[in-house]
């Protein structure tokens, strides 16, 4: 008995550290490609480019990072190739971010975009399926929380470390130099983690199997309630182009309350992520019937409500990124987690798409329009998670 419970220990500590070094990896690459995200815009007006092409560039290389996760997923499940597939999607998601400071016309900064985005496609599916394993010994919502806290430092980091440079006169091509740094150290960090648990899944918590052969039931109602949640998301583009054309805060003010929002996103994580493990999809719930209200504190309130409208809109991000991928976790057995993330992350994706881009034809409209339908989107999730209000069993 003392010799089982230790051996739990000893694997439950070792599932912590790899959450923590896939963590800081997540960190180091968040501080990289969120720093650049930061300037882009201005980068290409400066390369020649002009708004549509700013927006098609940018639209395409979301829209091709989830969408091109179903392939990934499929992939890193067919070949059991999940650090492979980690390194070199993490390989080309950061290195084509250093690349920005030596090119010299827009389009190849496109293709250096498009590059990253298809990167970041190629690894997620693979290293939330290595989470998923370590996790399985800490509790899946505390594990994927700590996670997206991590991720969410180097949010901030990021942008700050980018804007400081600016401030020096650096210029942006010193800026995107210096992201070859923590891209540099993510890098190592992964191979580290690659060296010291190069079979994730025997950290597994074993337990009764599910079937291999489907996902069942469960994932799908789940699919189809995260994605009216993801259709009434909006995203802060949108959100900081409102603040700017309406003058509802200084403009100083914009990028701090996206730094706040990224702050409370992190705390949130882990907040909800602790709650997930005791309470399970009850915690998504009420954290959409929390965090559903932003847009009207955004769109139609004044100064104060844009403030309170971004912390309930970094508490929906945080509970989103944290809550959301622990369930997956919970649904779906070990053999198929990889195409599971994918389609997962595929379908949030393509409805945030679709969503972003039905809200940006109403804001033109009219904006109480456009906030109804953030909100009622989000709502109609409720009866696809009350139909699951149940704690997920743990596969």
């Amino acid at each position: 008995m003392v010799t089982a419970t230790s051996s739990r220990t000893a694997n439950g500590h070792r599932a912590l550290y790899l959450v923590l070094l896939l963590g800081i990896v997540s960190l180091l690459a968040d501080m990289t490609y969120e720093g650049a995200r930061s300037v882009l815009g201005p980068y290409f007006q400066l390369l020649g480019a002009g708004a549509a092409v700013v927006a098609a560039v940018a639209g395409l290389g979301e829209l091709l990072g989830y969408v091109l996760r179903i392939l990934s997923g499929y992939l890193a499940d067919r070949t059991r190739r999940y650090w492979t597939l980690t390194i070199i999607g993490y390989t080309m998601n950061l290195l084509a971010v250093p690349l920005l400071a030596v090119v010299g016309r827009w389009e190849l900064a496109a293709l250096l975009v498009i590059l990253e985005r298809t990167g970041k496609a190629l690894r997620t599916p693979a290293r939330d399926a290595i989470l998923s394993h370590a996790t399985s010994r800490i509790g899946r919502g505390w594990g994927f929380g700590l996670h997206e806290a991590m991720d969410q430092i180097g949010a901030i980091l990021g942008p700050l470390v980018v804007a400081g440079t600016l401030y020096l006169r650096g210029g942006y091509r010193t800026a995107f130099a210096l992201l070859l740094i923590p891209a540099g150290c993510a890098l190592a960090v992964l191979f580290v983690a690659r060296l010291l648990y190069p079979h994730p899944q025997e950290l597994e918590l074993r337990t009764p199997a599910l079937r291999p052969e489907g996902f069942g039931r469960r994932f799908w109602v789940y699919f189809l309630g995260v994605g009216w949640i993801a259709a009434g998301f909006v995203d802060f583009p949108l959100i900081a182009f409102h603040f700017e054309r309406l003058s509802v805060v200084p403009p100083v003010w914009i990028p701090t309350l996206y730094a706040l929002a990224m702050g409370v996103d992190a705390m949130a994580a882990l907040v909800f992520g602790k709650l997930f493990d005791r309470f399970g999809l009850e915690t998504l719930a009420f954290a959409v019937l929390l965090s559903a209200s932003f847009a009207p504190l955004v769109f139609l309130g004044d100064s104060a409500g844009a403030v309170g409208g971004m912390i309930l809109w970094g508490i929906g991000m945080g509970a989103q990124e944290s809550v959301m991928r622990a369930a997956v976790g919970s649904m779906v057995p070990a053999e198929r987690r990889g195409t599971a993330y994918g389609i997962f992350n595929a379908g949030y994706g393509l409805a945030w798409f679709l969503g972003s881009a039905l809200m940006g034809i109403l804001y033109e409209i009219s904006l109480p329009a456009m906030v109804a339908f953030s909100v009622l989107a989000q709502l109609l999730s409720l009866p696809f998670l009350l139909a699951l209000l149940r704690k997920p069993s743990t596969p």
